[in-house]
């Protein structure tokens, strides 16, 4: 997926502290009983509202009533209430280890504990102000030719400290998964996406204009006046909005084909005058290249041309900005301030998280499996593992018999997508293989020192993969996080640790609620695999056709379909839902509850009619799937994700898929008339 947003929840709730009464009143041997947990709770539900109606409401209005968002949040809902609890139990773990600072130097714990207590030390973060860059920018004032601004940029990129112009890393070749190859991509702006330079409404000015006092204020924190810092926002957001011009969208970045584009390092450097590869990429660290992946050659041509027709000095206003937004998290207060009045305007967050919240965050992205490894050791348990491998196997095996039973596949592609299937590799929980992160160095005194180390030794081990076979065994997300995905190259579905706790996944809860929860999950990621970029990748996870074309054409009649209906959507205002950014993602919704529910009737609950606190089996499963995506989120928030997101947002995640499903209607005796009602012959059905 990735969903948009573990220590296993245990059966009940053990009441470990002393209440009142016991203090002043009579002892007493037995603690006080503890009411069973509620996995449906009528009291988080709207049911002034008909199910019919909006049934996101129906199953969460109350809970969003009660639950304003933190202040400190962007949005609030089942995945960050369990973000925020997994970082609680961060937090026990990194004060342990960051404590004495007598850790064995190198050690696992030393590491995490040192970058932790580094980056809260704020004393000596406040006294350095901003002398950790200062080398950098003292060395980009020294250019003055536009080689010398082409040797800065590789400079930049190999210590870690920049991303300018254009995007580049080894990773998988598509169409040969097995082996690395280096892959160029458009790049060079900072703003979310290409739209925030080129459209015009009251929005993105507002956005924009916030943008370009955020490089006034990081120019003038370091020395510039103010005219100066004015003239070099100027000088910065107009070589960004020529690159953004040059840019492919998001939906038409969502083509792998059209993404795939190899070349000869020889006939690549012809396309760019300014910029030779055969050159550049020794100086990059990846020698010995024959060909590489180009994903959008258009937009090299661009940049190129950019390279000639603007001014050296132009050029290095916008290579001191990329160390200055890169590293403004490392320096002072007020770097961090002025970072995040920006993003706030992004996002609409009202303050920033508290710091030690944000470095907890930290060390999970810069060090997670050296973290993950004391995070599973004390939370998660082999226990909820086996569960999940069962349920896996269980819901494999009801996407094959769907698969199976489908009328508009010919049995020659249908073979084809069982084999996909069979193929497919599970990940539960954490990593067979640690990350060790060898000849990293971490200091507990330097922590801008410690972003640096860490930023080059990333870069160094990715280019270290070149010559190297695939290592299918490395992790993308850490064991603490709340998500999920499926890699196509890999054609895998991973399941970190994080994930697997209510509302998702609870050994107390009943089947209904655990099959809506992560049911769901593991049915939407299997789906990942034929949605409308997953279906383009084999078995082998091989970028290849593999359909005929009849069978493709009938695909995408159906997903044309779910294309229009999220189209439909308007979360706010006048910005509706963009159906073809989130196809894939839809898809995978529907196809998930589709698969979860029929895994689902097969257990003893799925064909049984005994009511919990009311609700029958299938309403719990459903309002089970629609808590999973219970959310508030604030509008600016709301409206970035609209044009950067490929996920729907929650409420119509479960009102744009539940429609589709006829046992839904049957669940809650939905009718013509019901403002959610759709004819039998409309409702889209495609795994």
């Amino acid at each position: 997926m990735k969903l948009k947003f573990s220590s296993l929840m245990l059966t009940g709730i053990v009441c470990l502290s002393v209440n009142a009464f016991a203090l002043n009143g009579p002892k007493t041997k037995h603690p006080l009983p503890v009411p069973p947990k509620k996995y449906i709770d009528p009291a988080n539900m709207d049911l002034s509202v008909k199910p019919g109606d909006d049934f996101f409401e129906y199953a969460n209005g109350n809970w969003r009533k009660k639950n304003a968002i933190p202040n400190d949040k962007t949005r609030w809902g089942s995945f960050n209430i369990l973000a925020d609890e997994n970082t609680k139990n961060l937090l026990v773990l990194l004060k342990e280890v960051s404590a004495s600072g007598k850790q064995p130097k190198g050690s696992l714990k030393q590491r995490v504990g040192d970058l932790f207590a580094s980056g809260m030390d704020t004393i000596a973060i406040e006294k350095s102000g901003y002398a950790p860059i200062k080398a950098d920018l003292y060395r980009i004032d020294q250019i003055k030719t536009l080689p010398q601004v082409i040797n800065e940029i590789v400079t930049q990129r190999i210590s870690g400290k920049g991303g300018a112009l254009f995007g580049v890393g080894v990773g998988q070749d598509s169409k040969h998964p097995t082996q690395n190859i280096v892959s160029f991509r458009q790049g060079g702006i900072t703003m979310p996406d290409r739209d925030y330079y080129l459209k015009d409404d009251a929005r993105t000015l507002k956005i924009q204009a916030a943008y370009r006092q955020y490089i006034i204020t990081l120019f003038t924190l370091t020395g510039s006046n103010a005219d100066d810092a004015e003239k070099n926002a100027a000088t910065i957001f107009n070589i960004e909005k020529t690159l953004a011009t040059a840019q492919k969208s998001r939906i038409a970045m969502r083509d792998p084909n059209a993404s795939y584009n190899k070349f000869t390092v020889a006939d690549f450097s012809k396309t760019t005058p300014n910029l030779n590869w055969v050159v550049l990429l020794p100086e990059l660290k990846m020698p010995g290249q024959d060909t590489v992946i180009v994903g959008q050659p258009d937009f090299f041509k661009a940049a190129d041309a950019l390279l000639s027709s603007t001014p050296v000095a132009d050029w290095k206003v916008y290579l001191k900005w990329e160390i200055l937004k890169n590293m403004a998290s490392a320096l002072s207060s007020d770097f961090v301030k002025a970072s995040f009045a920006f993003n706030s305007a992004l996002s609409g967050q009202k303050v920033q998280s508290p710091r030690i919240e944000r470095m907890s965050g930290l060390v999970d992205g810069n060090l997670g499996e050296l973290l993950g490894q004391l995070y599973v050791e004390k939370y998660f348990t082999p226990a909820a593992k086996q569960y999940m491998i069962n349920l896996v196997d269980n819901l494999k095996g009801t996407l094959g018999d769907r698969i199976k039973r489908l009328d508009w596949m010919s049995a020659e592609t249908k073979d084809r997508a069982l084999k996909k299937l069979a193929a497919f590799t599970v990940k539960i929980g954490y990593p067979d293989k640690w990350q060790t992160y060898d000849g990293l160095l971490i200091d507990r005194n330097d922590y801008a020192g410690n972003l640096k180390r860490i930023a080059v030794w990333r870069y160094n081990y990715n280019v270290a993969q070149l010559g190297k076979p695939v290592d299918k065994t490395r992790w993308g997300m850490t064991p603490p996080t709340v998500n999920a995905y499926y890699s196509p190259v890999n054609n895998e579905i991973v399941f970190p640790a994080g994930i697997l706790r209510f509302p998702f996944f609870d050994f107390g809860a009943d089947d209904a609620v655990n099959y809506g929860g992560i049911g769901l999950v593991i049915g939407h990621e299997m789906t990942h695999g034929f949605d409308d970029q997953g279906r383009q990748y084999d078995g082998d996870g091989t970028l290849r056709n593999w359909w005929t074309k009849d069978d493709a054409d009938k695909f995408k009649v159906r997903a044309d379909k779910v294309v229009a209906e999220f189209n439909g959507f308007n979360p706010i205002d006048t910005m509706h839902i963009k159906g073809a950014l989130t196809l894939g993602e839809n898809l995978a919704d529907l196809g998930g509850m589709n698969i979860a529910y029929e895994a689902f009737k097969k257990t003893k609950q799925g064909q049984s009619n005994t009511t919990i606190d009311g609700f029958t089996p299938d309403q719990r499963f459903f309002l089970g799937f629609a808590q999973v995506w219970r959310e508030s989120m604030r509008p600016e928030e709301q409206a970035q994700r609209l044009t950067t997101d490929p996920h729907s947002p929650g409420k119509y995640r479960v009102n744009g898929t539940v429609i589709n499903l006829d046992a839904w209607y049957k669940a809650f005796n939905v009718q013509p008339g019901d403002k959610m009602y759709k004819a039998p012959e409309d409702r889209i059905k495609v795994w």
